[in-house]
C-alpha cells in the first residue's frame, strides 16, 4: 500500500533506513518513522512486527546495525540510553517502573534528587520544599489528578500510576515521550484519565509516540498510525481519513479491498 503524503517541515525525531539482526533474525529492514512536535504518532503491528526494536533502538537500548538517527534536523550518534535522555526522549515502558513504597514526589526525582546547598554537611540533605512544590507545578500543569504528591504510588490508580511516569519524563524537559501500551489493562474512567494526558502533551508541543494494539484509543487521540509488519514500516495513515478496516488490512497483509468485492 503506498504511503500518504507526509509534513514538509522538520521532524523533531526522525529515524532513517533503521536495520536491526538478532543472529538469524532479522527484526528491522530500512524502517524509517518520524514524530513532529505537537503530534502524537500511533505504532501499530501484530506481534513480532518490530515494535519493540523500534523503540528500544529509539530508546538507545538497541543500536542499529545501518541507519541513521536525526533529531530536530541533525544526525546524532546514539550510543546507549543516556545519549537519548540527554537529547529529550523518554520513554514510558509498560511496566512504568515507578517504586510503589515511595510517593509521588520521591518517585519524581528518582535518583535526581535536589539537596540542600545552604547546611554544611558531609552529604546533602534533600530540599523536600523544593522538590515538593516543583512537583505539585508539574501534575498541575498536566492537570493530573491525585490526592497528594505525598501519596504512595502504591495507593494510586492504574491512570493515575501511568500520570505520574509520564510527568516523570515531562519535568526533566523531554521533547519527545514514548509510551507503550498506556491503557493496557486500565478501566473506562482511567483510560480516559490517560488520553486525555497524551492531548496535553501535545498540546505543550511534544511529540508523542503511543505503541498500542487498542485501536480505539489510536483513533481517538493519535494524528498519525505508523504500521510495522515483520520488521518493515508498511503504511502510513493520517488518522482523519483512515478506516480500521485499513488498518487491521495494513497490519495483516490481508487485502481488505479485493476480500470486500468477493
Amino acid at each position: 500500500m503506498a504511503e500518504q503524503a507526509t509534513e514538509t517541515r522538520t521532524p523533531l525525531l526522525e529515524l532513517r533506513h533503521i536495520s536491526k539482526r538478532f543472529g538469524a533474525v532479522q527484526a528491522l529492514t530500512d524502517v524509517d518513522f518520524e514524530v513532529y512536535a505537537g503530534e502524537v504518532v500511533a505504532l501499530v503491528g501484530d506481534n513480532g512486527a518490530g515494535k519493540s526494536t523500534l523503540i528500544k533502538t529509539i530508546s538507545g537500548i538497541n543500536i542499529p546495525d545501518s541507519g541513521e538517527i536525526l533529531f530536530e534536523g541533525r544526525p546524532v550518534k546514539v550510543t546507549g540510553p543516556n545519549d537519548v535522555t540527554r537529547l529529550g526522549i523518554s520513554t514510558v515502558y509498560q511496566d512504568l517502573a515507578l517504586c510503589d513504597n515511595l510517593d509521588v514526589v520521591a518517585n519524581l526525582y528518582l535518583g535526581r534528587e535536589d539537596t540542600d546547598k545552604l547546611v554544611p554537611v558531609v552529604v546533602d540533605p534533600l530540599d523536600e520544599v523544593h522538590m515538593e512544590r516543583r512537583a505539585i507545578d508539574v501534575l498541575r500543569g498536566l492537570s493530573v489528578k491525585i490526592p497528594s504528591v505525598r501519596t504512595p504510588v502504591a495507593s494510586l490508580s492504574g491512570g493515575q500510576r501511568q500520570s505520574v511516569a509520564v510527568a516523570r519524563s515531562v519535568m526533566w524537559n523531554a521533547k519527545v515521550v514514548l509510551l507503550d501500551e498506556p491503557t493496557a489493562a486500565l478501566g473506562v474512567a482511567q483510560t480516559r484519565q490517560v488520553l486525555d494526558l497524551i492531548r496535553r502533551l501535545r498540546e505543550q508541543g511534544l511529540g508523542v509516540v503511543v505503541i498500542s494494539h487498542n485501536l480505539a484509543d489510536v483513533f481517538e487521540v493519535c494524528d498519525r498510525i505508523v504500521v510495522l509488519r515483520l520488521g518493515r514500516r508498511v503504511s502510513s495513515f493520517d488518522v482523519k481519513s483512515a478506516t480500521r478496516e485499513q488498518i487491521v488490512a495494513a497490519i495483516t497483509g490481508a487485502d481488505f479491498a479485493t476480500a470486500e468485492d468477493e
